[in-house]
């Protein structure tokens, strides 16, 4: 999360191009959306897992980033593919998420939703319909947030590649084990991943090519391979420690 933040503060100043960052989570960790409370969590579970927390800088319910390619796309406020509303920038990103997921063979849809009949007190990301969703066979196969600054947009999401979808359960709080129970079937009914939908596992290199080639396509883009700058990485250092990793932001009630 820090990287992104960096690339973003770099992005508006002009010193670092738009975006499009592929990564992966080591060890695996839940992430939760900017104002969704610390109490969905069920802190001595996700600690028996090993698992680790991290507040997102952009809105939505929890993610467990495991077995997964996360995107990230990061672009000032004057470029093209990102101006608009936020609805209208949305589409035209999950156009090319789109794409990526035929390039993988997938039969995939993207549905205009209602937010009329979701329910707030959700703190699971897949469960909750969203505007411009992209589905398969009627299931929630990408989740993805915007966050909107002087600096820029910045809009990441989660595709599950494999795994089981209800793990996030586990370490999730709930008021006794029927009420996780019924809630991992719900999910299992509304949410997917790559290898259940295909019959085929999927790798992450194979994926993040897919991501690559489909961004490049429908977006007009001209992608070249970059590491962090020096001064991008100095300041993903500085986030982490003053924001990050400190208990006052991951653990807002």
């Amino acid at each position: 999360m820090a990287v992104d933040e960096a690339i973003l503060e770099a992005a508006g100043r002009g010193d670092s191009p738009p975006t499009l960052r592929l990564y992966a989570w080591q060890p695996p960790c839940l992430s939760l959306g900017y104002a969704q409370p610390i109490t969905d969590v069920d802190i001595p579970r996700l600690q028996a897992h090993g698992w680790e927390v991290v507040r997102r800088p952009t809105g939505g319910r929890a993610v467990l980033h495991t077995d997964e390619i996360t995107y990230s796309v990061i672009a000032p406020l004057d470029e093209p593919r990102v101006a608009g509303t936020v609805l209208e920038s949305y589409r035209r990103l999950a156009a090319a998420l789109v794409e990526a997921l035929r390039l993988l063979s997938l039969p995939v849809a993207m549905q205009e939703r209602s937010r009329r009949h979701s329910s707030t007190a959700n703190p699971v990301c897949f469960e909750i319909p969203s505007t411009y969703e992209i589905t398969v066979d009627g299931k929630k196969l990408i989740g993805s947030a915007q966050a909107r600054r002087k600096e820029g947009v910045l809009q990441h999401g989660s595709l599950p590649l494999t795994g089981d979808l209800t793990r996030i359960l586990q370490v999730l709080a709930f008021p006794d084990e029927e009420s996780r129970t019924r809630a991992a079937d719900r999910l299992l009914m509304r949410a997917t991943t790559v290898e259940t939908a295909l019959g085929r596992a999927v790798t992450w290199d194979e994926a993040a090519q897919a991501f690559r080639t489909a961004f490049s396509k429908v977006l007009a883009l001209s992608l070249q391979n970059a590491d962090l700058s020096p001064t991008e990485k100095e300041r993903a250092k500085e986030l982490v420690t003053s924001k990050y990793a400190q208990t006052n932001w991951n653990q807002k009630s």
